[in-house]
């Protein structure tokens, strides 16, 4: 089956049927470019002209699906003209042929177009003046470059501004494409944040209430009832106050009218470790000097090692109530060579009494945390000891390394 020749375009049909109807108009009223006795004219009469404007014509239904075909055919037809007493239509049709392809042809072909119509507009003007030496052979020259070498330089600026235009259309879409991803990178990395703090703040308390509430059921001591109700009491009321905290920092609670909740410090773990005590761990806090007041001054850690350093003894002291064995949990923090050694330790093995199972959300949060600061963590069984060891460089990398 042959191939389907493609339809032409509407505007080109209208600028084919106009053009053919002026020329025949044209013709029928004895109105030619040349008079009867130009030297060249071999076909004498209106008519003639009909053969090279109907063939022009009909390269102007192809001026865009096939530029180059048109305009070498357009170029024959133009050249036919000549000897005839020619046509107003059929050279400006011929016109539209050379812009026609030079705006929509391939790109080598528009570039060359513009350097041949202007050589040969130069060889016009020179050669005929060369050998008549009268002024008025430069009007050949002249009636070149306007029908040549002029709608070829019109069609290459038409075509540079509509490249220029493509381009910027180009840079603004993948403009728009990175700026999305970054969207989505902004997002995911929230989005991640916000599980690391919501883990944080409430896996303690509810492994707390989980442990105690466990003990509770399975001892029937009225004494050690209400002990374990009184300690599931303090966790929910603090978890429900860490996760309203954290529900405002979200919501940007007030608008401004509520002073936003200061970031845990290494001056609370203190409080932290007593926290712990009063849920059944065995704590002690190792010597350093971010013990205490002495973490101030000008030797005070950045505001983001302090808050990963905070969360990760945190986490750790969740992890030792989950699945510790009874023993002593020791925590300690030693500033050395420009990085806060953070190193948590609690007794390893197979525990005795009820148990919370566990998701591995509290490594991968920790981990995360120590690599968002260039830091390193690693934690896993050493002989009788379960050791959780972060390095968290005093002086953060990235500015991505915060909260």
């Amino acid at each position: 089956m042959a191939p389907r020749l493609p339809r032409p375009h509407r505007f080109d049909v209208y600028v084919a049927v106009g053009g053919l109807l002026g020329g025949v108009l044209l013709a029928g009223l004895g109105l030619g470019t040349r008079s009867r006795d130009y030297p060249l004219t071999l076909f004498d009469g209106p008519w003639p002209v009909l053969v090279p404007l109907c063939v022009t014509a009909c390269c102007e239904l192809a001026r865009r699906t096939a530029p180059r075909a048109a305009l070498l055919t357009g170029t024959a037809a133009v050249c036919a003209d000549q000897v005839t007493q020619g046509s107003l239509a059929t050279v400006l049709m011929f016109t539209d042929l050379v812009y026609a392809a030079v705006l929509y042809g391939p790109p080598a072909s528009a570039r060359r177009i513009p350097w041949i119509t202007g050589l040969l507009t130069v060889a016009a003007t020179l050669v005929p003046f060369a050998v008549w030496r009268v002024p008025e052979a430069l009007l050949i020259g002249v009636v070149t470059g306007i029908v040549a070498f002029g709608p070829a330089a019109t069609g290459w600026i038409v075509r540079d501004h509509r490249d220029a235009a493509a381009a910027a259309g180009l840079r603004a879409e993948q403009t728009a494409l990175l700026a999305e991803m970054d969207r989505v990178q902004a997002v995911t990395a929230e989005r991640a944040r916000t599980a690391r703090d919501l883990h944080d703040l409430v896996a303690g308390h509810l492994s707390a209430i989980a442990l105690h509430s466990t003990a509770a059921l399975s001892i029937d001591e009225p004494g050690t009832s209400k002990e374990a109700l009184t300690v599931i009491r303090e966790n929910s009321v603090a978890g429900l106050a860490e996760m309203r905290r954290l529900i405002g920092i979200l919501r940007e609670a007030g608008g401004g009218e509520r002073e936003p909740t200061a970031a845990p410090t290494l001056a609370g773990l203190p409080a932290l470790i007593d926290g712990a005590r009063a849920n059944g761990l065995d704590v002690g806090l190792g010597p350093g000097p971010e013990r205490g007041p002495e973490a101030a001054g000008p030797r005070k850690v950045p505001v983001p090692v302090e808050l990963a350093a905070y969360r990760i003894v945190q986490e750790s002291l969740t992890n030792a109530l989950k699945h510790a064995r009874p023993g002593r949990v020791t925590v300690a923090l030693v500033r050395r060579d420009g990085v806060l050694d953070v190193r948590v330790t609690s007794p390893y093995g197979d525990r005795d009494g009820p148990s919370v199972p566990g998701s591995g959300a509290g490594l991968i949060g920790m981990r995360e945390r120590a690599a968002l600061l260039g830091g390193t963590f690693a934690a896993g069984p050493d002989g009788s000891l379960w050791t959780v060891h972060a390095t968290l460089p005093l002086s953060p990398p990235s500015e991505g390394a915060s909260e």
